[in-house]
C-alpha cells in the first residue's frame, strides 16, 4: 500500500486535491478528522485534545487501509496535529512523535499557499498563511521527511501529484 499525505497549512487545497486524486485512483480519501472533532468540541480545543485528534486521524487511515485502498490518499495526517499543538499550545505531546515513527513510508505532498484563502468557520489565520506554511516545512524537515511542493491550480496540482504517485506505484 502506498500512503500519500497531503500536508500544509490551512486552506491550501488539501481536501480538494484529496478528493480529485481519490476519484482518479478509484479510492475514497481519508478525511481530516480534526473537522469532526472540532465540531464535537464546539470549537474549543486544549492541549489535551491533541492526542485524541491524532488517534482519530490514525483510526481513519487504518480503516481505509483495511478496506484495501491503494493508494491511501490522506487529506492530512499526524504531522498537522504536531504542528498545530506546537503553534497553539507551545508543545507537542511526545506520544505524537512515537505514533509518527510507527507510520509506514509515505509520499508527502506539501500543498502551497498560492491559492486563495477561504473562510469556513474553522480556519482562523488568513494573514498567517506563510508563517504556518513555514511551520509545516520546519516540522517535516525536523522529522527528516522528504516532501514535494505542489503548486498552481487544481489541474496543475493534480497532474504533478499523479505523476509522483504513479512513479511511486510503479516502484512497488
Amino acid at each position: 500500500m502506498l500512503r500519500v499525505v497531503l500536508s500544509g497549512s490551512e486552506c491550501t487545497g488539501k481536501s480538494t486535491l484529496a478528493a480529485t486524486l481519490a476519484a482518479h485512483y478509484g479510492v475514497e480519501p481519508v478525511p481530516e478528522y480534526l473537522r469532526e472533532y472540532f465540531a464535537l468540541k464546539n470549537g474549543i480545543l486544549t492541549i489535551d485534545d491533541a492526542i485524541p485528534i491524532a488517534e482519530g486521524q490514525l483510526r481513519l487511515e487504518s480503516e481505509a487501509a483495511a478496506r484495501g485502498f491503494n493508494p491511501l490518499i490522506c487529506d492530512t495526517d499526524i504531522v498537522s496535529s504536531m504542528v498545530y499543538a506546537k503553534h497553539y499550545f507551545g508543545r507537542c505531546p511526545p506520544l505524537l512523535n512515537d505514533r509518527f515513527n510507527q507510520l509506514p513510508p509515505s509520499i508527502y505532498l506539501l500543498c502551497d499557499i498560492d491559492i486563495e484563502w477561504q473562510a469556513d468557520g474553522q480556519r482562523d489565520m488568513p494573514e498567517g498563511r506563510e508563517y504556518m506554511q513555514n511551520l509545516f516545512v520546519k516540522e517535516l524537515r525536523e522529522l527528516n521527511v522528504s516532501f514535494h511542493s505542489i503548486k498552481g491550480d487544481i489541474g496543475s496540482r493534480t497532474a504533478e501529484a499523479t505523476r509522483l504517485i504513479n512513479a511511486a506505484l510503479s516502484k512497488s
